[in-house]
């Protein structure tokens, strides 16, 4: 369907990629070189077979409704995964349980043999066809939710679509858009709860297979969380509302006075205030690109050079349309050494800064493919999002590129910092609610709704109006597909932003520095611990009240000089 990823192995099959594994197991090694060498050649097969399966991925995800790239991508998940899984579990037994394996230089490898005890700890063979049924049912969710549609006068546009509608300057406008949003998903929501509720009991089944307690003891072994626990999780949720909500309020009582309204509702919360219009940083796809482009040149020449070849090879599919799977990501393709960008953009502020925001996954891909071993070249999440949040703000010194005009530059900039607030406390909701839904797994769709609620309400400003829209505010999170396809996936954006809050202060204070710092971090993908990463980028891996408070005062200072500019 595509060309812009490589296949080394027929994908067709499991014949030749089984007999590579194979022969990989029963080969003997007779020395730590040896051994060695066998690590680096595990790590070029499984890196062909993630080239292909994540090729394909995104195939499904650009063309969500091609009856091909669906057939293919299942076969992957029925398939090719489940052999993947259970042949890298055996691969790890023969390497744990290797007589050499004593001789490795053990400052260098240690991360490596902590993570492979981890994985043969959680390992299950049955779960790798619960697996199965579990990927069916995340696949299930992309297909309806990116098949969503709205009609707009006259048009029938994808819910991506609506967003530049959404920030329109006459309120009813905006209203109109977030309320066929909403609808739509309002549509599907009973077949989104379903399709929930049977990951929920499958989740369940895994975590009891793996004779662990919760599921969420399950997803921090998964995630290979070593450095901070669940209770850590629920420490962070307390001080970011007590140290982030107050700040987050006075912004929003800001612009709601800005705006002149009584009610300040949920489709106010992007308006553009008296004087100023909606952001559009780019008039088409190309500009998106170019302007980008000559940012990362101010960087470093290095990152323009990236994105301009990604461009080039096809592997930027950045606007929406239809048919196309709803969010945005950027895949890593290591045969390749590239990275493909995924988006819908469709002409708003956000495009902008997703573009910006992936292009920090591709530059810290690209830092990383020094390693011959796969799993250092594997980031964790915490590590790998503090490398495209830091990306936002690094970048914003050189935002002149799009947006020439001064008052619409300090918007941006203005807008940015909110976003940042605004990220924080729907983070812990996101984290707190999927706690609770898997500490309680046998709670009803019903229960579900009102702990979202309550949790939104909790962390909310009290400053949104929500009068009359209590059901949107409850399922709200159905559009959220990481609670569907990578549960536990959110407090690492809660994480990373602390850290690249941390990383964009010291920028301010002395740029050249900063940016090698951030640099040098990138570069050591997963070959030390999580703090340790953050050590080097010259900020602390910590989310303590403390510290968040710290950085607070800091957004409130570069508010206040924005707003005086």
């Amino acid at each position: 369907m595509a060309t812009f990823y490589q296949e080394k192995l027929d994908f067709t099959t499991t014949k030749e990629i089984e007999a590579a594994y194979e022969k990989l197991l029963q080969e003997n090694i007779e020395s730590v070189r040896q051994l060695e060498d066998w690590l680096v050649r595990v790590s070029t097969l499984q890196e062909e077979v993630e080239e292909g399966i994540s090729g394909h991925y995104i195939d499904f995800q650009c063309y969500s409704d091609s009856e091909t790239a669906r057939k293919q991508y299942e076969f992957d998940n029925e398939y090719l995964e489940p052999l993947r899984k259970t042949y890298s579990a055996k691969l790890d037994e023969k390497f744990l349980e290797n007589r050499f394996k004593k001789d490795l230089d053990i400052h260098w490898y240690a991360p490596l043999i902590k993570r492979k005890v981890n994985a043969q700890d959680l390992y299950r063979e049955e779960n790798t066809r619960l697996e199965v049924e579990e990927d069916r049912l995340s696949t299930r969710y992309f297909e309806i939710t990116g098949g969503l549609t709205a009609e707009w006068e006259g048009q029938t546009l994808s819910l991506s679509e609506l967003s530049p509608y959404m920030e329109h300057t006459d309120r009813s406008v905006r209203e109109k858009a977030m309320r066929l949003s909403y609808e739509a998903f309002g549509e599907v929501k009973e077949e989104l709860q379903q399709i929930l509720s049977d990951l929920i009991q499958l989740r369940k089944k895994k975590t009891e297979n793996a004779g662990l307690s919760n599921y969420a003891e399950y997803m921090f072994k998964e995630y290979e969380r070593f450095d901070y626990t669940p209770e850590d999780c629920r420490t962070l949720a307390a001080s970011v509302r007590e140290e982030v909500l107050p700040v987050l309020s006075e912004v929003q009582e800001k612009h709601k006075e800005k705006l002149g309204f009584q009610q300040y509702r949920p489709w106010d919360i992007q308006a553009p205030a008296p004087g100023e219009k909606p952001l559009k940083p780019f008039e088409n796809r190309a500009e998106l690109v170019s302007r980008a482009s000559s940012i990362f040149e101010k960087l470093d020449p290095r990152f323009q050079e990236l994105i301009e070849t990604m461009d080039a090879r096809g592997m930027l599919d950045l606007t929406a349309r239809k048919g196309k799977a709803p969010g945005g990501f950027c895949s890593n393709l290591p045969i390749s050494n590239l990275s493909f960008i995924f988006m819908n953009a469709s002409g708003v502020h956000d495009d902008m800064i997703t573009l910006l925001h992936e292009m920090g996954h591709c530059i810290h891909n690209d830092f990383t493919s020094h390693f011959r071993l796969h799993e250092y070249k594997e980031t964790p999440m915490e590590a790998a999002e503090l490398a495209s949040m830091s990306m936002e703000l690094l970048t914003m010194d050189h935002w002149h590129h799009y947006y020439q005009d001064e008052k619409e530059l300090n918007q941006a900039k203005r807008d940015q910092f909110t976003g940042v607030l605004s990220l924080l406390p729907i983070g812990v909701v996101v984290d707190q609610f999927q706690h609770w839904m898997y500490e309680n797994p046998d709670h009803s769709e019903e229960e579900r709704l009102q702990k979202f609620q309550s949790l939104h309400e909790k962390f909310g400003t009290g400053v949104v109006d929500w009068d009359g829209l209590e059901e949107w505010r409850s399922r709200s999170w159905l559009r959220i597909l990481h609670i569907f396809e990578v549960p536990f996936y959110f407090i690492d954006y809660v994480i990373a932003q602390i850290g690249a809050l941390q990383v964009y202060k010291n920028y301010k204070q002395n740029p050249d520095q900063a940016l090698q710092q951030y640099k040098e971090a990138l570069k050591l993908g997963s070959s030390v611990p999580l703090p340790d990463v953050y050590k080097a980028a010259g900020i602390k891996f910590d989310f303590s009240k403390e510290t968040l408070h710290e950085l607070m005062v800091f957004v409130q200072d570069e508010l206040r000089q924005l707003e005086e500019a």
